[in-house]
């Protein structure tokens, strides 16, 4: 069975307060990209084998794919003997949620693939104990995330011009970013300013990811990406979860394209 785990980026992401649990709440809008993803492809084993074509990826015991067939395991009380390789395509700490989108493909396929008879709903349980935003995944439709992003409220949006991704190839720990923030609750929801704003004409100025204010003292590089996008055109630019891929969304593929060959061969881009 071969599945894709498509990337997402956020629009908006505000960190509203820390949680007593050491989470934090955030209210953010998770959109896909199902013109990038990663591939994954299951086939029968004698014993669980997973093969990557990506040398950057963690140890085995650390890899969200093998988690997810563990919790798979746990759940049924046997063990899950599959064959799973993986394309990678969507660039590792980058804000693009490929080490997420991964663990639900692998949750949901292998379910089908052995016929588990496990129920969505609780595969989004058992997602949520791989990620907060592993849940948005299993579906992959936009949708408001709150909570730790695995509360979902479907969104009414689609974006029918052309975003160009732009990654400086540098990795960024969310750990690490999350543990820098301070949390704020914004004077108005990104949930009502889309509502009010459906249209990426109106957004800069009015949708912020907090961890713009720290991560761009950080990493210079990511402001000056984000600057390039707007002097190119862009009608929105902001990056994407706690980076370090900055996207802009621009009005047509001509101008997407000119913009694109503004950045080096040292960046990773591609026009979704």
């Amino acid at each position: 069975m071969k599945v894709k785990a498509p990337a997402k980026i956020n629009i908006g992401l505000n960190i509203v307060r820390k949680r007593q649990d050491g989470y934090h709440d955030l209210e953010t809008l998770f959109y896909p990209l199902k013109n990038l993803y990663d591939v994954i492809l299951i086939e029968e084993s004698k014993s669980l084998e997973i093969f990557t074509d990506s040398s950057v990826l963690k140890t085995r015991e650390d890899n969200l794919i093998y988690g997810a067939v563990k919790l798979l395991s746990e759940e049924i009380g046997k063990e899950i003997n599959v064959k799973i390789n993986l394309e990678k395509n969507i660039p590792i700490g980058g804000g693009l949620g490929g080490g997420s989108s991964d663990a639900a493909a692998t949750l949901i396929a292998t379910n089908k693939f052995l016929n588990l008879g496990i129920s969505l709903s609780r595969l989004a349980e058992l997602a949520l104990q791989l990620g907060s935003d592993v849940p948005f995944f299993l579906e992959a439709q936009p949708a408001f995330g709150f909570s730790r992003g695995e509360i979902l409220q479907k969104a009414r949006i689609t974006i029918d011009l052309p975003i160009l991704l732009v990654n400086p190839n540098i990795h960024i720990s969310t750990s690490e970013a999350f543990s820098k923030i301070t949390p704020l609750k914004p004077e108005q929801s990104l949930k009502n300013i889309i509502s009010g704003f459906p249209h990426p004409n109106f957004w800069k100025g009015r949708i912020t990811n907090d961890f713009e204010n720290i991560l761009f003292d950080e990493f210079p590089i990511l402001k000056n990406i984000k600057s390039q996008l707007y002097a190119s055109g862009a009608l929105f630019a902001l990056m994407s979860g706690t980076g370090s891929t900055v996207y802009g969304i621009f009005n047509d593929k001509g101008n997407a394209v000119h913009a694109q060959q503004k950045f080096s061969n040292h960046y990773w881009t591609k026009i979704v």
